[in-house]
């Protein structure tokens, strides 16, 4: 690799804005359409007692909830289009240690977590064609960290440009076996809003069902926050920052709704019920399997496998970009400040980001690690989403390109919805959600050491 990536000079820290509204929504659409649309529907059907009508009504909701922080994300990131996202709006609506903290849980825990699950899980969903060891597993996951890497260190257009390959060729089977169900389906779906199993609830035990299932699609859509990372290498942020997270969002909520009835086109009502039962939960791969007879299982493994290639690839570019914002505030070490003299990317960000990621490939209680920051994530989303009430206040003469729809209320609505999902998670896992707040904590004593850095120990 010619060139040195990791020193430079001030003309080198500016990023290259090679990103338009395609590339953010295909970035943005990488990270959140995973193999997650192809079972993730039978947690819903689950928690609406297999009711296919709430179901849907559920993704719906789910894809509203997500624009309505999305909205305040698109209006963060058009006033103040700087790398690091969440990190910058963190530290300048409160304090700096609220920012860094959001930078800790993103640089050491969810971003290589995340990089390192989805790696796993490329070649696991192999395993049935080529029947992979464990170690062989775990190498194919390292060689797949390392190869996107060094596409993202040749710079963003690069990253930018196989986030736009991987996400059509992934769409092209999950739309095949979409279109074909939705034409050749023989099912009516009863999409009546109440219980699949015939049980009577009240007003409130509706909403509260309702409300459970709403928390399982917030799980497919989660990364929409992401986008805001690069902002800086984003075309006219003021513009195409918010059409890429609306556009993405709204996309994505009308595909996972269609998709989900598509399924019920498909498959009648008793055998839905019957294949979660049973512990079946891949209804479209059934689904696939019906429509395009004995390749519909190669187009639904295909369709997986490109959906965590193009989730992959958008981790590692938007991720390495809160190590160099951390690094520009003195948060973080100086090494990490400068940007590649040709490319214009965070070069030391990235092998870090590499080397934890291939760290925790290695370590046999990933899950487990990679689930301890979901609480902590889910209080720092809150706050951010809260910070668009801080920054008017705080910076009421800034220019604002955007500015988020229906406020205060689709302020409010966002933080009552992502303030549920953070309750449902502590009442699922009481001692996950204590355990990520004492993660916080541990972070907390690492900022003193930045901080008495960054100020010779002078208070300021």
């Amino acid at each position: 690799m010619k060139g040195d990536m990791t020193r430079g000079n001030g003309e080198s820290n500016e990023f290259k804005k090679e990103i338009g509204v395609f590339g953010g929504i295909n970035i943005l659409g990488g990270i959140m359409i995973g193999s997650g649309i192809f079972y993730l529907g039978s947690y819903v059907m689950q928690r609406t007692h297999m009711s296919m009508g709430l179901s849907i009504l559920c993704w719906v909701i789910g894809g509203l909830v997500s624009l309505l922080g999305g909205l305040c994300f698109a209006e963060l990131g058009a006033c103040d289009p700087r790398a690091g996202g969440m990190r910058v709006y963190l530290t300048r609506a409160y304090h700096p240690i609220i920012g860094y903290l959001s930078g800790i849980i993103s640089c050491f825990l969810s971003g290589p977590g995340s990089i390192a699950g989805v790696a796993i899980a490329l070649p696991t969903a192999l395993n049935g064609y080529f029947h992979f060891s464990d170690m062989t597993i775990k190498i194919f996951a390292v060689t797949l960290i390392v190869g996107v890497t060094l596409i993202n260190l040749y710079g963003v257009k690069q990253g930018a440009a196989v986030a736009d390959i991987s996400m059509i060729a992934k769409l092209v089977p999950i739309a095949l076996i979409m279109v074909c169900a939705l034409l050749f389906g023989k099912e009516k779906p009863d999409l009546a809003l109440a219980p699949g199993d015939g049980s009577s609830v009240t007003l409130s035990g509706m909403l509260g069902m309702i409300s459970f299932a709403v928390v399982a699609t917030l799980w497919a859509y989660d990364g929409w926050v992401n986008l805001n990372s690069v902002a800086e290498e984003v075309k006219n942020p003021g513009r195409n920052l918010p059409l890429s997270i609306i556009g993405a969002i709204g996309g994505i909520t009308v595909l996972y709704a269609l998709f989900n009835y598509s399924i019920y086109r498909v498959l009648p009502h008793h055998e839905v019920v019957a294949m979660i039962e049973s512990g079946d939960l891949y209804l479209g791969t059934e689904v696939a399997k019906r429509i395009l007879g004995g390749g519909g299982g190669a187009v639904v493994t295909a369709a997986m496998i490109l959906a965590m290639f193009s989730s992959l690839n958008g981790m590692i570019l938007t991720f390495s970009r809160v190590y160099y914002s951390m690094a520009q505030d003195d948060m973080f070490f100086d090494s990490f400040k400068t940007l590649h003299s040709r490319y214009k990317v965070p070069t030391a960000s990235l092998w870090l980001q590499m080397v934890i990621s291939i760290l925790f490939v290695c370590l046999r209680s990933l899950n487990e690690l990679t689930s301890l920051v979901v609480f902590a994530g889910q209080i720092l989303t809150v706050m951010c989403i809260s910070a668009v009430f801080a920054y008017r206040r705080k910076f009421p003469d800034m220019v604002r390109p955007y500015k988020a729809w229906g406020y205060p209320v689709t302020i409010v609505l966002a933080i009552l919805a992502n303030v549920g999902l953070m309750i449902n998670s502590f009442i699922e896992d009481p001692m996950i959600a204590i355990i990520s707040v004492a993660i916080l904590a541990l972070g907390a004593l690492s900022y003193i050491y930045f901080y008495h850095k960054k100020t010779g120990g002078v208070k300021r």
